[in-house]
């Protein structure tokens, strides 16, 4: 069973959850940020901004270990060739016999 399609969907999924839990917590500067409400009362805003700085830190970890494990996996996956060997070069395959020295011109 191959577990590559299995982890590269996980990882999609954790990207973007991770664009939307960032774009979820309060913006300091004035950008992008959309959580800038109270929440509705649910909950504080330090409370809520724990929560998402807390999520933004697993999702982040876990984004970057599924990152490492797609890297191994098609790094096994690979014949160790690299593509550009396939490439015909331009240039060619016997080189050219050097040209005689000329003689010295007399002034």
């Amino acid at each position: 069973m191959d577990v590559f399609p299995i982890i590269l969907v996980i990882h999609l999924l954790i990207a973007i959850g991770l664009v939307g839990v960032i774009l979820l917590q309060r913006s300091e500067g004035g950008a992008l940020g959309i959580g800038g409400g109270t929440g509705g009362g649910l909950m504080s805003g330090r409370a809520a901004g724990n929560l998402l700085t807390r999520t933004t830190g697993i999702l982040a970890t876990t984004f970057f270990v599924t990152s490492l494990a797609l890297a191994i996996i098609a790094n096994n996956r690979s014949t160790g060739a690299s593509p550009f060997d396939a490439v015909p070069s331009a240039a060619p395959k016997v080189p050219a016999a050097p040209a005689e020295p000329a003689a010295p011109l007399a002034r």
